[in-house]
Formats: C-alpha cells, sequence, structure tokens
C-alpha cells in the first residue's frame, strides 16, 4: 500500500485531461469526471484514425456546458500550401471557445501568435521537449504549458518545474495508457515503411509488429556483415501501457499542472473506466486518505492493456513488452482438463468470467479466441465452460473483454459527473415570475435574469405555497445542473400549473446553459498572417556537408572534399575537449567544422556542454531539438538546425530564422522543398543527400555499447546504433541518395547537401564526400558516380520523400 498523504488544497491537484476521439469517449470522459478533454478535427490531428469530430463547435459546447475545459490538438506538421487554410481554422477554434491549442510544428506557433493572440498555446509531445532549456524556449515563445517526453523521470521533472514556475510555464504528463517506442515527434519508422508518417497523424504502428535481433560485424564501408540471430523473432519495439496509479501520489507531490490518459483511439467504455479510477484517486489524495486499491488496478487492466509498466517517469525497467503487442487482457485461469469442446478450468484468482466476456486461450504465440456463454461452476473451486475447437489441456484463459466492464461504463455514463450548483431567487412582477440565476463560469461569477411568459392568478381554492414552487423548480433531473439555493420572494395567494412552472424551469436551465457555453466564447480579431516574401532563386553551387563521429570519419571526409564538418563525438565525457581540438585541427583551412549534439540533450548534457563552451575555441553548433537551440542561442553559438527540428514549412524556417543554417526534414518531397527554398530572406538551407536516415530514437537498451546490430522484419534490415548520449538510433534499411538529383536541388536555391557518415568508415566518407564533391561541379559524370554509391551503400539506395513526400488520408 501506498503511504497516505496530507490533505491538499484543490489547486494543488492536477487537472485530469482525458482523450475524446469520438462523441461517445467525450460524454464518458465529462462524465467520468475529467477536468478537460483533448479532442480533434478532421484535420491537422496527430490521430487522423480516430472518428474525431467535423463539428468541433458542438463538441466544445457540450463540454463547456459542463464546466470542462477542451484542449484542440492541432499537433501535426503542415505544408505550405495548407497554411491559409490553417489560418481559417485557428481562427474557427478561437471563436468557439477552446481553452487552448496543442501544437508541434514551430510554424503553426508562429502564425498562432500573429493570428490569434487570444488563443493559449500548449506545447504538444510531439515537439520533444524534454529539458528546462526547453521550457525556456515554451516561455520565451508565448507557449502556457508543455506536454512534456515520456522518458523523463519524476526527478528529472522536478528539476524542470524549478524553472517552470518562474516562466509562468505549466506542466503536462502521461500517466495512463499507450507508450511510444521513439521519442515523440522523432519517429519515421511508419514514414520510412509505408510512408505514412506519424507527424501527419497517419501513424501505422510498425513498432507493434514482430522483429528478430541481428548481431554482426561490418566491412571497410560500414555496412553490416556476418549477421546471426540472437533470439527468435519477437515483438522487439513493443512497450508495455503506462500505469502509474499504483504511484500517483508521487507524480503529484512532482506538482505538475495536469495528468494526462492517453488514448484517442480507445473506446468509450475505456475512457469511462480509467478517467473515473484515477478521479476517485486524485479526490482521495487531495483529501490525504488514498491508498493504492488493487482491485482498481484490475479494473484498468480489464478496460485494455498490453501488460502495464510505471514507465519512464517512475524509473521502470519493465517497459518493454516483446512477448505481444495488443491487449493482453487479464489471467483467470488454467486448464485442467478438456473434452468434447467443454473444459474445467482452475482459477487465478477472484475473477470469473461471465457470459458476454470476449475470452482467449493462449498457450505461447498460439490464441484462441471466443465469447463465453455461460460458466459452469464445479467442486473444488473450478468451473467450466464451453470452449472452441483447438482448446486443450494446460492452456491459459485470460478475459479481453469484460462485460461487467461495460456495465460498469454505462453507469459511470448513466450517473454523470457532479452537477454545477445554481443559485436561484424567484421574485414576481405583478404576478409573472422573474427569476436571478447565478453560477460560477470559467471567470467568475455569472448573472443573468429570466422571466415567465405567463402570470400567475390570483388563487380560487388552493394557493400555491413557496415551497410547491421550490420543490417544482428543483426538479432538474438529467440535466447537469442542480439548484443549490432557491430563494422565493412570494406575495402568496397565487397559482399556475405545474406545466407552467416546469417550463419555467426549463427555461432557467437553458439559459443558464447558453450563458455558461457563452462565456466561454471569443471575438476574435484575426491578425495579420506572417509575410512570406518569395523570389526565385538558385544556389550558387552547392556545398557538401559530412555528419563524422570519430576523427578518422573527418579524415576521410576532408580527403573526399567536404566543405563542412558535422562532428558528434563518441564520448560526452572526460576525452571529449581532447577530441573536439583534434577536429578543430583536422579541420583548420580545410573545412568549417560545427559540433553536433545528440537528437536528445537532457538538462546534464546542456549543463555540461556550456563548460565545454567557456573553455573551448568553438562556437558552431549544430542542435536537433528546441532545448539545445535554447541552449544554444544562451551561450551566444553559431546554431545549425538538424534533422530532430522537422523544418516542414516556410513558418519554420521564418520561426528559427537566427539559425545560420537549417535541415529540412526528408519527409519533404521536391516540390515542398522548393517552396520552402524560395523565401527571400531566410537561413540558409540543406537537404540530407545521402546516407541511412535515422528513423527511431529511443531510450530502450535494445543493444549494448559497440555492437554492431540491426533488427530485421519480414523484409527489411534496420541498423541499430547507440550515440554518445547512450540513446538507441534505428536507421533506414536502405540507403537514402539523392545524387541523381542535384541539379535539380541547386535549382531549387538549397544552399547544401549533407551525407550522414556517423556509424561508417573513413573509406566511405573519403568516398562518398568526393562523388558529391565531383557532382556539385561535373553534372555530366552523374551515371558513373551513382553506380559507384551503389557499391558502397548499405541496403541499397532510394530517393525516400524526395519524389512524393508523404501519403496523406485520402492517398
Amino acid at each position: 500500500m501506498a503511504e497516505l498523504i496530507r490533505m491538499r488544497r484543490k489547486d494543488e491537484i492536477p487537472e485530469l485531461l482525458a482523450p475524446a476521439g469520438s462523441w461517445d469517449a467525450l460524454v464518458a470522459a465529462v462524465a467520468a469526471g475529467a477536468d478537460a478533454v483533448y479532442l480533434g478535427g478532421k484535420r491537422f490531428s496527430a490521430r487522423m484514425f480516430a472518428e474525431n469530430f467535423p463539428s468541433l463547435e458542438e463538441a466544445v459546447d457540450y463540454a463547456h456546458a459542463r464546466n470542462v475545459r477542451v484542449y484542440v490538438t492541432v499537433n501535426t506538421l503542415v505544408r505550405d500550401c495548407e497554411i491559409d487554410e490553417l489560418e481559417d481554422y485557428l481562427v474557427e477554434i478561437c471563436e468557439i471557445g477552446a481553452d487552448a491549442i496543442l501544437v508541434q510544428d514551430t510554424g503553426v506557433v508562429r502564425l498562432a501568435r500573429d493570428i490569434v493572440p487570444e488563443l493559449e498555446l500548449h506545447a504538444s509531445t510531439q515537439m520533444t521537449i524534454h529539458s528546462a532549456d526547453g521550457v525556456r524556449w515554451a516561455a520565451r515563445n508565448g507557449l502556457k504549458r508543455v506536454v512534456l517526453s515520456r522518458e523523463l523521470s519524476v526527478d528529472d521533472i522536478k528539476n524542470i518545474k524549478n524553472v517552470s514556475d518562474d516562466l509562468g510555464v505549466g506542466l503536462e504528463v502521461f500517466v495512463h495508457g499507450a507508450l511510444c517506442y521513439s521519442y515523440s515527434g522523432q519517429c519515421l519508422l511508419s514514414s520510412s515503411m509505408g510512408g505514412r508518417s506519424g507527424n501527419r497523424g497517419m501513424c501505422a504502428q510498425p513498432c507493434r509488429k514482430p522483429y528478430t535481433l541481428l548481431r554482426g560485424t561490418s566491412d571497410e564501408y560500414g555496412r553490416l556483415k556476418d549477421l546471426r540471430r540472437r533470439g527468435g523473432e519477437c515483438y522487439l519495439l513493443s512497450t508495455r501501457d503506462l500505469c502509474t496509479y499504483p504511484s500517483l501520489d508521487k507524480i503529484v507531490s512532482a506538482g505538475v499542472d495536469a495528468l494526462k490518459i492517453e488514448g484517442r483511439m480507445k473506446s468509450a467504455e475505456y475512457v469511462a473506466i480509467v478517467t473515473r479510477v484515477y478521479r476517485d484517486a486524485l479526490d482521495a489524495i487531495a483529501r490525504g486518505d488514498w491508498a493504492q486499491d488493487d482491485g482498481e488496478i484490475q479494473r484498468l487492466a480489464l478496460a485494455f492493456n498490453r501488460g502495464f509498466t510505471e514507465g519512464y517517469i517512475l524509473g521502470a525497467d519493465d517497459i518493454m513488452g516483446r512477448e505481444m503487442p495488443d491487449n493482453r487482457g487479464v489471467l483467470v485461469g488454467k486448464i485442467l482438463n478438456c473434452s468434447g469442446g467443454f473444459a474445467v478450468v482452475s482459477p487465478t484468482g477472484e475473477i470469473l468470467p461471465e457470459p458476454g466476456d470476449g475470452a482467449v486461450l493462449r498457450s505461447g504465440a498460439e490464441e484462441i479466441g471466443f465469447v463465453v456463454r455461460e460458466r459452469v461452476d464445479l467442486q473444488n473451486g473450478t468451473f467450466g465452460l464451453r470452449v472452441p475447437d483447438g482448446a486443450r489441456t494446460g492452456m491459459y484463459l485470460y478475459i479481453t473483454r469484460s462485460a461487467r466492464m461495460r456495465d460498469d461504463a454505462e453507469r459511470i455514463i448513466r450517473r454523470g459527473r457532479d452537477r454545477i450548483p445554481i443559485d436561484l431567487r424567484i421574485s414576481f412582477d405583478n404576478g409573472v415570475p422573474v427569476a436571478d440565476v447565478y453560477l460560477a463560469g470559467p471567470s467568475g461569477r455569472i448573472e443573468l435574469s429570466v422571466k415567465g411568459d405567463f402570470v400567475m392568478e390570483a388563487a380560487r381554492t388552493l394557493p400555491l405555497s413557496p415551497s410547491q414552487i421550490e420543490s417544482q423548480m428543483r426538479r432538474t433531473g438529467g440535466t447537469q445542473f442542480v439548484f443549490r439555493e432557491v430563494v422565493i420572494d412570494y406575495p402568496g395567494g397565487l397559482y399556475t400549473t405545474p406545466a407552467k412552472l416546469n417550463q419555467l424551469r426549463r427555461d432557467i436551465l437553458r439559459a443558464a446553459e447558453n450563458a455558461l457555453v457563452h462565456s466561454y466564447k471569443r471575438v476574435c480579431t484575426r491578425g495579420r498572417s506572417p509575410a512570406l516574401d518569395r523570389t526565385e532563386r538558385k544556389a550558387d553551387r552547392l556545398r557538401v556537408s559530412v555528419y563524422a563521429d570519430t576523427l578518422d570519419v573527418i579524415d576521410g571526409a576532408l580527403e573526399g572534399g567536404a566543405e563542412r564538418v558535422y562532428f558528434e563525438p563518441t564520448t560526452y565525457e572526460h576525452d571529449l575537449a581532447s577530441a573536439l581540438e583534434k577536429a578543430r585541427d583536422l579541420c583548420e583551412g580545410r573545412a568549417e567544422l560545427v559540433w553536433k549534439w545528440p537528437r536528445i540533450t537532457r538538462d546534464r548534457f546542456l549543463y555540461m556542454a556550456g563548460d565545454v563552451l567557456r573553455d573551448f575555441r568553438l562556437n558552431k553548433i549544430m542542435v536537433e531539438n528546441l532545448g539545445a537551440l535554447e541552449a544554444a542561442e544562451r551561450y551566444e553559438c553559431e546554431i545549425f538546425g538538424g534533422q530532430g527540428l522537422n523544418i516542414w514549412n516556410s513558418l519554420s524556417v521564418c520561426m528559427l530564422s537566427g539559425a545560420r543554417a537549417l535541415t529540412l526534414s526528408p519527409e519533404l518531397s521536391a516540390s515542398q522543398i522548393s517552396s520552402i527554398a524560395s523565401l527571400r530572406d531566410r537561413p540558409d538551407l540543406e537537404v540530407i543527400a545521402q546516407g541511412n536516415i535515422v528513423i527511431a530514437v529511443t531510450e530502450d537498451r535494445l543493444i549494448s555499447e559497440g555492437d554492431v546490430c540491426a533488427i530485421r522484419d519480414r523484409r527489411h534490415i534496420f541498423p541499430v546504433r547507440r550515440d554518445a548520449a547512450g540513446v538507441t538510433n534505428i536507421l533506414n534499411s536502405v540507403e537514402t541518395c539523392l545524387l541523381d538529383y542535384l541539379p535539380q536541388i541547386s535549382l531549387m536555391g538549397v544552399d547544401s547537401v549533407a551525407i550522414d557518415a556517423r556509424w561508417r568508415t573513413k573509406k566511405y566518407a573519403r568516398e562518398m564526400a568526393g562523388i558529391y564533391s565531383r557532382a556539385v561541379g561535373e553534372l555530366s559524370e552523374l551515371p558513373k558516380l551513382k553506380s559507384m554509391v551503389r557499391r558502397m551503400a548499405m541496403g541499397g539506395i532510394t530517393a525516400g520523400h524526395f519524389l512524393r513526400g508523404v501519403a496523406e488520408a485520402s492517398d
């Protein structure tokens, strides 16, 4: 049992934020006690396959009429051609009174600030904010809340909280539901495998597919060879589901502002059960009498689970669920014997199957699903079931869908949330009832007056008493309101029919609802769109950059003619300064050296980097997340933006215009790149033209440091490497090659192309840099040069998304 904690003030309890991927789920979340819901429209939402809401206003009004806040997800990356449509959409969201929008794209931040400055902005977890400097960036750019990366611990959050309080930025964390394998916003798995980008809300969840781990060596070009299986095929990238309920008090004590339940693709039943469990727990924590209830964990498991973990946030070491990727249900028994389609089962706990339950029998990887029709209780505590063909002794019985949980969810929804109190005073003006109504709104007390459309006449025999009128008023039935204080200022001796009093009550409640909903609305003064001046431009000559992680690779890149080197050293400890100094000596007079920081930069790294920069004469930094960007600016560095910043549109380029150069997303097509490159005033732009693109970054220690490993699905082999920060990087199975398109890229006005030679060899860097250095000056040699690329590429070559971009929902 968790320790009881002291009673807390209501304002010390975080907001409970529930998912609403459909109308039924919205109703369930509100009824179950959510303080706020998050939902999306049909566009610009990171869950494009959820039912979502064609009419956002109807959904927002429903929640606001019950004093529930609404955050609208506008958390996909946006193309230039969508900006005009997005402007109209933001104005609509603002005017209907949404409480905030969740955003991923830095360009959307820029647009929303200019177009609808009244609309509150929250940083989606897709922004990959995982440091105090990330929160500083959010504050400086007008965001009021940050949904932190799920990979942070409670201690990390507490440290960030010390900064966020001073900045006036709220912190939000996930407490229940599915976990992404990769850092959110840094995953191109679905995009690279099938063209369905998670950054566009179309993730196909390839992390839930089976893979085999391979180990081998590398050849002279750093390509994988001699690969051998390390174990059998399993669900290597599949995570368990987050469940922090057993330690919820620890998260509350961290001082976060909101607790978020994942699940916009989940059913209304799931939303009702999970929201209610966490609502009850938070209410108990507020009272100071909360303790873990195993029965509540069982309810959560019956709602849906892939096996539970307390996640990175609570330091769990059981985050991965590599055995199976889908709902595990709850174990209820083991078959003792089976004959003629009838099984005798020994129960494993107190839960027994009920008629209507969805069930599955499991033995290893084998599963047999069925619906329970009846249960026969037998002697010695066993029970019997009719089971499908294939059932046999020794199989385990699980309940995956509980009829009792469905009934429980329906009761939660029918019962509804605590009703909104109204104070009422009824007086009479020449027999006409006049109701003065008082209730709490989002910004204070709401006052309104409702006049009856009838006259109460002098009673002939039995006049109405004040108590009779009050009784009639208090019959608020299934509405979201309850009359708290009712004062009847009544002269006496009057009469009217119950039907007319009922109509007055309905008019009062309707007026109260309308006033409450209206109190959230805004009159939006549409701001001016950011200026995007464009011009035709052509690069004088494409420059060639190389990513390197060792001094040998730098040496090879320089021998091949690279003009810029992004150096991400293989160590960040005692010999870092020495490695940077040697890299500087190698590059001096030959190429520009840029210190590339890792994709993920925790606070510890950023503090250390500041110390290095103070002692070392190197102020050119490549960053791949917004916290690193903020830190590099504070250290007065010259900034180069990497792939991790997800530059998808011209507005993002404008937003980050303080950088010296920006790398465009590898998900962009040629036409999308051309649109961005046509900006008149902008930083230099670069595209990654060669290399196995990083398609996922994860805290899962899938391999050991120094291992040469890969994962294999049924068609492809994906190299896996660890960076100096210990973060696992999964690379694309085939090597990007845009050599054929260098003339087109140059005509667009792109300034440079990059070769990613990390985790490769000196020979690869030298020859590939040489090929690209020749190609940018001798276009007639492209066919010959491409054949040379093919000979050294890992996994073959592809133009990636350059030709078609990522798939759209209509594709």
